[in-house]
């Protein structure tokens, strides 16, 4: 039986979810949480083969829950229900760690086939989204997503390329790369001015 933790603030969709896996005969739902917070509190106690959680959620959103989550217990699959389809929010989830990704506005039952793909060891990702615009990699437990542009332009600070040149490279404003480094040191969780060129240096993006 695949045990089931569920995290949104909107009762009517917890209610939904549960009315959907009532009588599955493989996924049951053990518990569920209105915000971040009641639902580390409740991991703690019951410890769910899959977490499906919201990404804005009161006192902690789910960006953090699933850094504590993957923190606490790696082994514990965790998939975004969201109505965010941003490559922003994408990102910073699966940043975070989680497994899946899916929307609020597709059917219910593709929460089911997210379940059951990601107990698997599978990844999954709504049919509305377009992977192929992120490149994925995995670092042990930790996964950083980043897109095609984001690449490009940590391939040429590997290179020890200014924003600049960047810019003028790529025919694009100083101001756009200045954000995409913004963006990609949020997301790659780095600090600092010069970690960008590190971690460029580190994973070889200078070749």
């Amino acid at each position: 039986m695949i045990t089931v933790a569920i995290a949104e603030d909107h009762q009517a969709l917890i209610d939904g979810l549960t009315l959907l896996l009532k009588n599955h005969d493989t996924i049951k739902i053990i518990s569920t949480a209105l915000n971040g917070e009641e639902l580390l509190a409740k991991i703690k106690n019951k410890q769910p083969h899959v977490v499906v959680t919201d990404i804005r959620m009161p006192k902690m959103d789910g960006i953090q829950a699933t850094k504590r989550i993957k923190k606490l217990n790696p082994n514990i699959k965790v998939i975004a229900f969201t109505m965010f389809d941003q490559p922003d929010a994408i990102q910073q989830m699966l940043a975070a760690g989680a497994d899946g990704y899916i929307l609020k506005n597709s059917p219910l039952t593709t929460v089911e086939k997210a379940i059951e793909a990601v107990y698997n060891g599978k990844t999954f990702f709504d049919a509305a989204i377009n992977i192929s615009d992120f490149e994925y990699n995995t670092n042990n437990t930790q996964k950083s997503l980043l897109t095609k542009r984001q690449q490009e332009i940590l391939h040429l600070i590997g290179q020890g390329k200014t924003s600049r040149e960047i810019a003028t490279l790529l025919f694009i404003g100083i101001h756009t790369v200045d954000t995409h480094r913004k963006n990609m040191a949020r997301v790659l969780g780095l600090n600092g001015k010069g970690e960008l060129l590190r971690y460029a240096l580190d994973k070889k993006y200078k070749f």
